[in-house]
């Protein structure tokens, strides 16, 4: 199982060529940034240039923030420049996010993010292949290239292209036209294996390919709450916080699916009012013990690696410590030392 690490942006674009290098000499095999309050991509321009051998993605890009052309040239300059290392990781967001945010056009996700893949495909075809581009969708049409704006054959062959998903739809998708999925960390064990995995597998089986458990040519990267500290009251606040974090995702009727399956359907109704209210602090109460361990890993630290050993062992191919709290980066290295070893 290969363990990533995460490149933080919580102030600038300042710290992330040191930031880089300190994750690839600790031994993580990729580092990945989230489009939260900062571009996800420009981070890794400096990780490319800092480091040697860790792979580097987006966990995740809006891709509806964009389109196909934008994120062919993005993918194609960054796997250029990192010599191979760079993973396109997507997501849709949610329509409020999309349409209020980034006030851009919101209709048929999967369907959608399906045609964006595959167009971006087709232009690194062209790239590629010297042939004329003629990509004709129901939502991205592609059918000028000239010599001008060709940068010809890539030099390192294409970036892999990952997809987040929760729901059905979307996770099929990835299955059908990606390389990799992305595990929202609102997911349990349950949920990966019971709706998570079937759907990827039907998507693949849609475009020709083989299940999962008969083939290595898909990752997944695993859901990664982890729960931990050096006593029980650095324990106590870092349930707290994530708590904090699973009640902002359950309040999200998107994820509702997610919590039907465990008999929590009504805590999403719950959550989701709070929120309208402004109530923030108070919904990390309403998420017991019981959901907490669900969807986190809770254990002292010596116990984080045979617990997600245990979970996603047989069914992942890469994990990532999601710890919404403020924590000691050197705890993780034992951690993935032990998830490696395993």
């Amino acid at each position: 199982m290969k363990v990533d690490g995460g490149l933080s942006l919580a102030q600038s674009l300042n710290g992330a060529a040191q930031a880089a290098k300190e994750a690839e000499a600790a031994g993580y095999d990729g580092i990945w940034t989230a489009e939260t309050s900062h571009d996800p991509f420009l981070p890794h321009v400096l990780a490319a240039e800092h480091t040697e051998s860790v792979e580097i993605g987006t966990s995740i890009a809006v891709a509806f923030a964009r389109n196909p052309m934008l994120l062919a040239n993005i993918g194609y300059d960054l796997q250029d420049y990192s010599k191979g290392r760079f993973i396109l990781g997507l997501g849709s967001q949610i329509k409020p996010h999309i349409t209020k945010r980034f006030s851009m056009e919101w209709s048929k996700p999967a369907a959608r993010m399906r045609e964006m893949v595959q167009a971006i495909h087709a232009i690194w075809d062209s790239w590629d292949q010297g042939e004329r581009l003629n990509f004709r969708g129901d939502f991205y049409t592609h059918t000028l290239m000239t010599p001008f704006f060709d940068p010809g054959p890539a030099s390192h062959g294409r970036p892999k292209v990952f997809l987040a998903g929760v729901g059905e739809l979307m996770t099929q998708v990835a299955g059908e036209v990606c390389d990799g999925f992305i595990c929202h960390g609102f997911t349990t064990e349950r949920y990966l294996r019971e709706v998570t995995i079937p759907a990827l597998d039907k998507g693949r089986a849609k475009a020709g390919k083989k299940p999962l458990a008969q083939s290595d040519d898909f990752e997944i990267v695993g859901p990664s709450f982890v729960v931990t500290g050096a006593d029980d009251d650095e324990l106590a606040k870092a349930a707290m916080s994530t708590k904090q974090q699973i009640s902002f995702y359950g309040s999200t009727p998107a994820y509702r699916p997610v919590l039907d399956l465990h008999g929590w359907g009504g805590l999403q109704d719950e959550l989701n009012v709070m929120s309208k209210q402004g109530k923030w602090e108070e919904m990390a109460k309403v998420v017991d013990d019981e959901i907490l361990n669900t969807f986190a890993v809770v254990s002292e630290p010596e116990g984080i690696a045979p617990e997600l050993n245990s979970r996603y062992g047989d069914v992942i191919q890469r994990i990532s410590f999601y710890a919404p709290y403020k924590t000691d980066p050197g705890r993780w290295r034992p951690i993935m030392e032990a998830i490696k070893a395993a």
